[in-house]
């Protein structure tokens, strides 16, 4: 007899890839369908779930973790399971899922960063942005970078909240930086830091900056650094001027206003300044035995194309920047999986509308979908991923409304744990990983700290073992 998926003796069966915040918004919305039953199960590589909340907000911004109590208050839900410490592609295949489930969703952001394609980009001292924001996280991949703080001048490429980030948290004094939830591996090799000069370099101008003001406001709050930017910097070609006249984009204007009031600083006064420069693109990483000594940089004048875009194009003026560490934070790119269509131009899971979509055949691939970064890109906030996510989950419940099954489905929970222990892989549920959340906070409230992340794998199971 087939049975109509959805009803409550055959619940439509979903597996999320990936637990930030888009997967977690994805469960939500799945979950809250009224007369609907759903089965949800989320899978992620690491023990520990909630994605860059975790590991990619700054340890300086608790307020923005604080969203995690909702995604934890959404684990308690009785259809909902967590599975922690299992790799897709790896510990359990694609072809696999569809013996369990009826749609996967892809929420797994954007793994990597874009690069510069220049030369010497490789030397060491070069760092991407998702390797440094890791390594003060406290992320198992990024624990053991070894980066060398011994230089007075520090570039970053980029100008966007990353970028700002990173800045912050090398312009930030030990005792600021100790009542965060910053790894300890990085708190101890920061201590020693000889900085004294950040700059952050930007492709196009002021107008064009892609930091926003929840990004700067922490920059006035600083107890031994300033942000500053020469007045120079700040001059504006014509084209930019008839632009911000007829701007109504809230965000530049009060960008526009955080530049000038921070040109007013005194640079002198503080032990670092973190500096702002524009219309400027790096031309070359150059060292010697093999590690960085300098960035050639090239100075850019903006003009504007055919379609009324300001667009930057080098001029003959280069500068020598003396640094032994630079980091790229240019953009981000999803990592392609295992048998999964992808889209190499925009570095995310080929899709439309967040069905993912076969490009070579030019069709959409039935019961798979993707929400998140991994969808759309490298773009807004924590909070935009809602409607993103939303967005997705409406397309899955519209592509199964009347759909039957034949198949029974007892007890979803049984089902994969079963079939996960069959392939031998050490999964983590929800409760093992509440485990781990307790201890981290004891140790940090030891420490006056949020927490104390565990950085290891290994030690994350051991504690949860030894605790069970």
């Amino acid at each position: 007899m087939a049975l109509s998926i959805g009803s409550k003796s055959r619940p439509l069966t979903a597996a999320i890839i990936g637990s930030g915040p888009s997967g977690f918004y994805a469960a939500d919305h799945l979950l809250k369908q009224e007369d609907l039953h759903v089965e949800v199960d989320m899978f992620d590589k690491l023990p520990t779930p909630y994605g860059l909340v975790r590991a990619g907000v700054a340890p300086d911004h608790q307020q923005i973790k604080s969203v995690s109590k909702i995604f934890e208050k959404l684990a308690q839900n009785s259809s909902f399971r967590f599975w922690g410490n299992v790799e897709f592609g790896k510990d359990v295949l694609k072809y696999e899922f569809f013996k369990y489930f009826d749609a996967i969703i892809y929420a797994v952001g954007t793994q990597s960063d874009r690069t510069m394609n220049i030369k010497g980009e490789d030397l060491v001292g070069s760092f991407s942005a998702t390797e440094f924001v890791g390594w003060y996280n406290g992320h198992p991949d990024y624990r053991d970078l070894k980066i060398d703080f011994s230089s007075v001048n520090i570039a970053i490429i980029g100008m966007g909240n990353v970028a700002i980030d990173i800045a912050r948290i090398l312009a930030k004094s030990t005792e600021e930086l100790s009542k965060t939830d910053i790894a300890q591996h990085a708190l101890d090799q920061l201590t020693e830091n000889k900085i004294k000069n950040i700059y952050l370099i930007a492709r196009r101008g002021p107008m064009q900056a892609a930091f926003t003001p929840a990004g700067t406001k922490e920059l006035f709050k600083m107890a031994e650094a300033i942000a500053y930017v020469n007045s120079e910097e700040l001059k504006i070609e014509e084209e930019t001027k008839k632009i911000i006249e007829e701007t109504k984009e809230k965000r530049i204007i009060q960008n526009l206003q955080f530049l000038e009031q921070i040109s007013k600083n005194d640079p002198t006064q503080h032990k670092k300044v973190i500096h702002f420069l524009f219309r400027r693109s790096p031309l070359e990483l150059y060292g010697i035995n093999k590690k960085v000594t300098g960035v050639k940089i090239v100075k850019n004048e903006l003009f504007q194309d055919d379609f009324g875009n300001l667009k930057a194009k080098a001029t003959d003026v280069c500068e020598d920047f003396s640094t032994s560490l630079v980091f790229r934070s240019i953009g981000y790119k999803t990592q392609p999986m295992q048998d999964v269509p992808f889209d190499d131009k925009k570095g995310i899971i080929a899709n439309k509308d967040g069905r993912v979509f076969d490009l070579k055949n030019n069709k959409v691939i039935k019961s798979e979908y993707v929400t998140g970064w991994a969808k759309r890109g490298p773009s807004g906030v924590i909070g935009t991923n809602k409607p993103d996510s939303v967005e997705t989950v409406n397309f899955l419940l519209e592509d199964f409304k009347n759909k039957t099954a034949e198949k029974f489905i007892d007890s979803q929970e049984f089902i994969i744990h079963s079939w996960l222990e069959s392939k031998n892989v050490r999964f983590v549920p929800f409760e093992q990983w509440q485990i781990l959340d307790s201890h981290e906070k004891e140790i940090g409230e030891s420490r006056d700290k949020p927490r104390e992340k565990v950085t290891s794998i290994e030690e994350m199971l051991e504690i949860i073992k030894n605790n069970t």
